[in-house]
């Protein structure tokens, strides 16, 4: 009920047309026609800027900003300008005066002018709303957690505040009233009102479906007076919702093809494009193609980036592959290709390069301009400084590409300039580092440099970041002391478990995870710390959860490896070691390289590829023979390398250290060897086993 009486409260308030008292520094504020002159008023007027006019100037400022072609051009501009930075100084010295609505708007705009997460007023604003947040409406609270989603903050207890805040306040009393004034209200409101609304309706999840329809019909008789932009946001919103309207769909369809046909702005153009193809009949007709085709020399990748995931989307669902619009269609990707590999050449701005790149993703861009990109960066990587290096941090992780001289290069900037990376922000710098498991030229001194930065600030992080930041430099085989004992005692324990209260299930099960796999680091690697192995029962109870099947790779392998060592006796499929790791298959070899039985095997095969293997729900082991070792046979498919090359990542090479301090002899077939031209009949497979599995004889 909470989001009924939201939405109620929220439809009374846009039906709202009092009075305003009149205000001559508003009036001007809003007479603006560019930034200047509301710089101009700022300059002059700085005494007698109230937060009323402060919440107003940036408003106007960015709303300027969205009537440009080009967003981005702009805003470094503004952002930068010192009548800029009073509005800031003034927003934050006037914050607590604020309505909810204001205060979090001054938020959302900060953010649009890229104004860094870190900054003293963002994290002031935050703070305020955090303690406001109870007696926000859902308009607000919305908008709120968006702000929050912008600074990458989805891990924040705040979030999962948010989410008990609507949780503590269902009504479980239906109040029919309520909802009946809801729905005779509908169809009062103004085109403007409708579409606030349907967004409104679109960000509660709403479930009713007669107030959708409702909704709906209001929009319908509006539709012709709608922007291209709210047209977008009109489309998206109704299909969240599962609107079933085909009459309304085909007059949305037809009117947003009609937009597209007539618009020269590349944006809007892929902006209509991207919501053309979620409806149904998604292609496009020759003309709407020919529209796309005339503005592609303007693209930015983002928009070529939309143009391919489209096409993609039309080819699939149109099976007249002869026709000539299909084959116009297909016809586009090539230049779509072109236009892309122009744009990378010719960039000279790593900045503006990545304004285009963060919106970028998909097959598309994956197979046909990741390299040309990482080119690209390696040409202009003497722009990397300490202001964006976490963002292409982030990028390296998110494509999975080792480019030795970027990083190098990340590394090099990390080490001259760590005083200005903020501490939040090494975190991400440190990632590609040990997710790609590299080491650059000076690898003592950048870890070195980021641990050294961290040691004095950890008290900055929240417990599950910190748990993050621990199992990271783990993984690159680094143990802070410091950060160690920060994350292994009684009071941090309590905080966390206390802060996972609030996190939704999948990220409170990976930081679960995290801490689970950083504990069993510090135990493997660093017996010296004393730190105990707390996470046997979690890692059990988590193993007896798995309900797998395995790869016909992994069946084949099994097949095969019982027939070299004697039968399927002497080898154990998905074996549960101590500490918790699983390995595809163990078996043992005496001090003469002859395999020995498995007792209490407990998994019973049969001839299928796909039948489910379940680990050891505890440790059945006993003492081997004299001179005996255990080995670990794993299988290594993609995800255990980089995109690029064939180079080990760093959870499998993490793992590898870990089996081998248990006393494994570890042997790890990567996917490509396997799948090799050498290796395309069995008895090339079982020949390239036993070479493995009995190495060190014929050595």
């Amino acid at each position: 009920m909470l989001r009924l009486r939201a939405a109620y409260e929220f439809f009374w308030r846009v039906f709202q047309h009092g009075t305003k008292t009149i205000d001559p520094l508003l009036n001007q504020i809003n007479k603006c026609v560019n930034e200047e002159q509301i710089f101009d008023i700022v300059g002059k007027n700085t005494a007698r800027l109230s937060e009323k006019h402060v919440g107003c100037a940036c408003k106007v400022l960015w709303q300027f900003q969205k009537e440009k072609d080009d967003l981005m051009r702009n805003i470094p501009y503004v952002r930068d300008h010192p009548q800029f930075l009073a509005l800031r100084i003034l927003a934050k010295d006037k914050m607590e005066l604020m309505d909810d609505n204001t205060l979090v708007n001054i938020l959302y705009i900060m953010l649009r002018f890229t104004v860094e997460a870190h900054d003293s007023l963002v994290e002031h604003l935050v703070m305020e709303a955090w303690r406001r947040a109870e007696r926000f409406d859902l308009k607000v609270l919305s908008k709120f957690s968006s702000c929050l989603g912008d600074q990458h903050m989805f891990l924040s207890p705040l979030m999962g505040k948010i989410a008990d805040i609507l949780n503590r306040n269902l009504d479980s009393v239906q109040d029919l009233r309520l909802m009946s004034a809801l729905k005779m209200m509908v169809d009062e409101l103004t085109s403007q009102q409708a579409l606030a609304i349907v967004v409104t309706m679109e960000e509660m999840n709403s479930k009713d479906s007669y107030l959708i329809e409702k909704i709906a019909s209001v929009l319908h008789k509006y539709l012709h007076v709608y922007k291209p932009v709210e047209l977008t946001k009109i489309t998206t919103a109704l299909i969240h919702l599962h609107l079933h309207n085909s009459e309304f769909i085909k007059t949305l369809r037809k009117l947003l093809l009609s937009h597209l046909r007539n618009n020269v702005i590349p944006s809007e153009i892929s902006m209509l494009v991207r919501v053309i193809a979620m409806l149904p009949f998604p292609h496009l007709d020759e003309s709407g193609l020919s529209r796309v085709e005339s503005i592609l020399p303007q693209c930015r990748l983002s928009d070529l980036s939309t143009f391919a995931l489209s096409l993609s989307t039309w080819i699939r669902h149109d099976h007249s592959y002869l026709d000539n619009v299909c084959q116009k269609n297909i016809k586009l990707l090539p230049q779509l290709n072109a236009y892309g590999y122009q744009r990378l050449q010719q960039a000279n701005n790593l900045n503006v390069l990545w304004e285009e790149l963060k919106y970028v993703n998909g097959e598309w861009f994956e197979e046909e301009l990741l390299e040309e990109t990482v080119v690209t960066l390696q040409r202009l990587s003497d722009q990397i400084t300490h202001t964006n290096i976490a963002n292409f941090s982030a990028f390296i992780v998110k494509t999975n590409y080792l480019s030795a001289p970027v990083l190098d290069k990340i590394a090099s900037v990390t080490v001259q300039q760590i005083n200005k990376i903020h501490p939040l922000a090494i975190h991400s710098v440190l990632l590609p580092f040990s997710i790609l498991n590299y080491d650059p030229p000076q690898k003592d001194e950048f870890f070195g440099a980021c641990i050294q930065r961290l040691n004095s600030q950890l008290s900055l992080f929240e417990p599950h970041l910190l748990v993050f930041l621990g199992f990271t430099l783990a993984l690159a085989g680094y143990f802070p002391e410091d950060l160690i004992k920060a994350v292994f005692n009684i009071e941090f324990l309590a905080k966390l478990d206390l802060q996972l209260q609030y996190l939704p299930p999948f990220l409170k099960t990976r930081v679960h995870n995290r801490l689970m796999e950083f504990n069993r680091a510090v135990c493997l690697e660093c017996p010296e710390f004393e730190i105990p192995w707390f996470h046997d029962h979690y890692c059990q109870k988590q193993n007896s959860k798995v309900n797998d099947s395995i790869s016909a790779v992994q069946y084949q392998i099994y097949k095969m490896l019982g027939e070299i060592l004697g039968g399927p006796n002497y080898v154990k499929p998905s074996a549960l070691t101590p500490y918790g790791y699983i390995v595809d298959f163990e078996y043992i070899l005496d001090k003469k390289k002859k395999p020995l039985s498995h007792r209490n095997q407990g998994v019973v095969l049969n001839e299928l590829p796909n039948v489910p293997w379940r680990p050891d729900t505890h440790d059945t082991r006993s003492g081997l023979p004299p001179g005996a070792q255990r080995v670990a046979l794993e299988f290594l498919d993609s995800q255990a390398f980089c995109k690029n090359i064939l180079h080990l990542k760093g959870k499998s090479a993490m793992k590898k250290r870990h089996l081998e301090i248990l006393g494994y002899h570890v042997i790890q077939i990567p996917y490509l060897a396997w799948n090799s031209m050498e290796l395309s009949t069995k008895d090339a497979w079982m020949e390239y086993l036993r070479e493995h599995m009995f190495a060190e004889v014929k050595s």
